[in-house]
């Protein structure tokens, strides 16, 4: 008897609950939580830099609201059959608790939210950057729990132990699929994936300098490579295409090419350390540490 023989899904009365008369939605749960570990994670990666941690919230006020935006905005423009077709719902277009929300897309929103709050704070893009790549990939794993939830992200029939159960209502099974059929638990793949690339991440940071923009060209290569394979073998539902190639195997190619060419770039041009996270030698008051504060990181770091 096998100790594993699927993984089962949650009850579907799991992905929302009330509280009075709020509807609350586990999947935005699981988005805030994974912003709050994000802004925490790369809160203490700055600090050690001379950066007060008030910092990252401000710029976490200018990328969230942005990335959300633009999350959406992405995956409503290449999903246009499920919000579009004849019948459909328009205010479905906004129904983000539903799922729906693209990390490119929130990728290109959070990233001008933070260069907005680093150009106002005068702290460099890609020090902000480095310091929050791994904290984007744990974000994006926790993330990932809300799939599981609501039922998505899950891709071809398998008949591996931890296939994925899924109720034969789903309307994103395609039709003709056998009763009982198993299916790829793609956010666990990604989950694993996240995770692997943290400590991937941290043990290159000990070996190497991983500044200059370096850490989150890493990032970009680990999460482009991983989610283009998942894409792959993606039925829930995939992007439009474009050539024949959904459009999220396009903005993981994007983001691979992006994270290569930076990689390759600031190695030449900044093959050293990065002196100061700062643009100029004045920055705003708000961004910087109080001198004994930041005698106390440096001591301990």
């Amino acid at each position: 008897m096998p100790i594993l023989a699927a993984l089962p899904s949650p009850p579907l009365s799991w992905a929302s609950f009330r509280v009075g008369p709020l509807t609350i939605h586990t999947y935005a749960l699981c988005i805030l939580a994974g912003i709050v570990a994000a802004i925490l994670i790369t809160q203490r990666r700055l600090r050690a830099r001379g950066i007060a941690p008030g910092f990252v919230v401000d710029a976490a006020l200018w990328a969230v609201p942005l990335g959300i935006v633009a999350a959406r905005i992405y995956h409503v423009l290449t999903h246009t059959g499920d919000y579009f077709a004849p019948g459909d719902d328009l205010w479905n277009v906004f129904a983000i608790w539903d799922g729906g929300n693209a990390i490119y897309g929130s990728m290109l929103g959070g990233a001008l939210g933070i260069w907005i709050a680093t150009r106002r704070a005068g702290v460099r893009f890609l020090s902000f950057a480095d310091a929050m790549a791994p904290g984007m990939l744990v974000a994006q794993a926790i993330g990932r729990l809300g799939n599981y939830v609501n039922h998505e992200l899950f891709g071809l029939p398998t008949r591996l132990p931890w296939g994925l159960q899924i109720e034969p209502t789903n309307p994103h099974i395609p039709p003709g699929t056998p009763p009982g059929t198993l299916f790829h638990p793609l956010f666990l793949y990604e989950i694993i994936w996240n995770l692997v690339g943290v400590a991937i991440i941290l043990l290159l940071e000990r070996r190497t300098s991983l500044q200059w923009g370096r850490a989150i060209a890493t990032y970009l290569i680990w999460y482009g490579l991983g989610r283009s394979w998942l894409e792959a073998i993606r039925i829930d539902p995939t992007s439009d295409a474009f050539l024949g190639i959904p459009a999220n195997d396009w903005a993981s190619f994007a983001a691979v090419a992006i994270g290569l060419v930076l990689l390759l770039v600031q190695r030449r041009r900044h093959p050293g350390p990065e002196p100061s996270p700062f643009l100029r030698a004045d920055p705003r008051p708000t961004a910087v540490l109080p001198e004994a504060e930041r005698e106390h990181v440096s001591s301990s770091s």
